[in-house]
């Protein structure tokens, strides 16, 4: 076969295709189809639509239709800076938190929505709970700062119109200790006290602040005072350490206190500042400065004496000794002894105008000027004459701050120089700034007299082996209705170490003691403050660097001219006659 094709052969036409036709069943099938993506396209487009109009008019048409508070919320919380003791040693600090809230509109059922998250959160009142979720508001807070468990247990409901806002918490490591020095922030983050108050917009800013607090100074202050309080059951106690050479604050401590992270515990006493806003007659300790504007006038010298042997009588008024001596006394046994009757015969002699020009030099007659919002106003005479003269120079009649007690006998023992009370870090070249109030020579006159009160008077209970402390009982009956109660006292202790080279002042008071068999049911200073400072002494000394000395030398042991003056005959007798008076 011959397989070749001719060539002049004509190709065939292409077949065509031919229509199908559907009838019947068929051809509906295929149009309901077509109708239902038809529509099916159409309700999508139409959704978007919808969608992307709410968009356009919340954003661009409509900006201000939503709440301003709506708005707010969906800030960054304000970042708050740390603070931090002296050894950087974080004292508060921010922590992020979320926090609950709602809005109302889209809570179907507020009874359902209240009963279940009042099972997770069970602080929460159901009443109120209800109220707020039925608001006409768009936004109601819920919670403030939960815990991260708080926050999955709600998350875990799923209930549609609550939602979480990042915020953050403040936090206080060390609970307690430094309460009413940190003091408090609101639930806004805004400071309301202590320091947070103080030094609100530079925290706010982010910037940290370092205290000159020692923690570890903090705590061995509180732990004492806290166990004399409970131990003579006091309604209160206030103690201050100062560094008697910058007037840096190593620790503050007002008794009762609370949890700052616990806001509702400052309600009340607790929340309270008896260190820098609590003003007391401060008894005895007055006789410090006393004795301090006599020498540095040149009023007495330390061999001079005074007639101690009766009670002095002026006008309505009696001035007596407890447990006088009734002798007349030199200047130092006035200050050992802490006699009354020769304290205010030596002010008399020092006159008023002295006297409240050196009291007004040593900061006790202005507020302190500590950096905290917290602080008292001195109450003193309003008319200043000779009587208060005398009361003042024995610490009644005027009313004054541990603080301000605990600077002013700073300047006593470091050489006569003032550097108000601060509770920040200060600069090595700010340490040596400060203001000239008594001389160097009256300055160490009163740490030798300080460490005699110490070894040989109403300080004993505050001696401490091998740290040389010196100091001042105090202690004052408490006015109520315009008279003085016996039975109700401000007792306190201040003292400094080591005296040789003061480098710590330390005060503890203790507010309406009770005397306990131990005492001999005594509650004075002597008795329950004195011993209490030698505790902290000890305590503490370790920790700032001061080893106990390792023998017994005495290298500021009161001269032998000042012994003696303790038991010869006087040199001098001093005191003005008060009949005029």
């Amino acid at each position: 076969m011959n397989d070749q094709k001719d060539p002049r052969a004509v190709p065939a036409e292409p077949r065509r295709l031919r229509h199908v036709r559907l009838e019947g069943v068929r051809k509906q099938a295929l149009e309901t189809g077509r109708n239902r993506l038809l529509v099916t396209g159409v309700v999508f487009a139409l959704a978007f639509t919808v969608i992307a109009g709410r968009l356009v008019g919340l954003t661009v048409l409509d900006p201000g239709g939503e709440p301003a508070i709506a708005r707010t919320i969906q800030e960054p919380p304000v970042d708050r800076a740390d603070i931090l003791d002296r050894n950087g040693v974080i004292l508060a600090t921010s922590l992020p938190t979320a926090s609950l809230y709602a809005d109302p509109r889209d809570i179907a059922d507020a009874e359902d929505v209240a009963d279940r998250l009042v099972r997770v959160l069970p602080e929460l009142k159901h009443s109120l709970v209800v109220a707020k979720l039925r608001a006409k508001n768009r936004f109601v807070w819920i919670k403030r700062n939960l815990t991260p468990k708080q926050q999955y247990a709600v998350n875990r409901l799923g209930l549609p119109g609550l939602f979480f806002q990042p915020t953050a918490r403040r936090a206080y490591p060390h609970g307690r200790s430094a309460a009413h020095i940190l003091g408090l922030t609101d639930v806004d983050g805004h400071g309301i006290a202590g320091i947070e108050q103080q030094f609100d917009g530079l925290l706010r800013g982010g910037d940290s602040l370092r205290l000159s607090i020692d923690v570890r100074v903090q705590a061995v202050l509180r732990e004492e005072l806290l166990s004399a309080m409970r131990e003579f059951s006091a309604v209160g106690a206030a103690g201050v350490v100062l560094d008697a050479n910058s007037g840096e604050t190593l620790a503050m401590v007002s008794l009762p206190d609370f949890d700052p992270n616990r806001p509702f515990t400052a309600r009340g006493r607790a929340g309270f500042n008896r260190a820098t806003k609590g003003v007391y007659e401060m008894g005895s300790t007055f006789k410090l400065f006393t004795t301090a504007m006599a020498l540095d006038s040149g009023t007495v010298n330390l061999r001079d004496r005074y007639d101690a042997t009766k009670p002095l009588r002026v006008s309505r008024f009696t001035i007596a000794d407890y447990h006088g001596k009734n002798r007349w006394l030199s200047v130092p046994e006035i200050l050992v002894y802490s006699s009354n009757i020769g304290a205010a015969r030596m002010a008399l002699d020092v006159g008023t105008r002295d006297q409240r020009a050196y009291l007004r030099g040593l900061g006790l007659l202005r507020p302190a000027v500590i950096e905290l919002p917290e602080v008292a106003t001195p109450l003193m005479p309003a008319r200043w004459r000779n009587i208060n003269t005398m009361t003042i120079a024995y610490g009644h009649g005027i009313a004054v701050t541990p603080v301000q007690v605990t600077d002013a006998v700073a300047t006593l023992v470091n050489g006569g120089i003032r550097h108000p009370a601060t509770v920040l870090k200060r600069s090595p070249a700010d340490r040596g700034r400060g203001q000239r109030v008594l001389s160097a020579r009256t300055s160490e006159q009163m740490r030798r007299l300080m460490r005699l009160v110490v070894r040989r008077g109403t300080g004993r209970k505050a001696e401490t082996p091998g740290y040389r402390i010196g100091g001042k009982t105090g202690t004052a009956e408490k006015q109520s209705g315009g008279q003085y109660r016996t039975d109700a006292l401000v007792s306190s202790f201040v003292g400094a170490f080591p005296m040789d080279r003061p480098r710590y002042v330390v005060m503890a008071l203790l507010d309406e003691p009770r005397g306990i068999a131990r005492t001999n049911d005594y509650a004075t200073g002597g008795w329950v403050a004195a011993p209490l400072v030698g505790r902290v002494v000890r305590r503490m000394a370790p920790l700032v660097g001061i080893p106990p000395a390792v023998d017994d030398e005495e290298p500021l042991l009161p001269g032998r001219s000042m012994l003696a003056s303790l038991n010869t005959a006087p040199a001098k007798a001093r005191g003005r006659r008060l009949a005029a008076h």
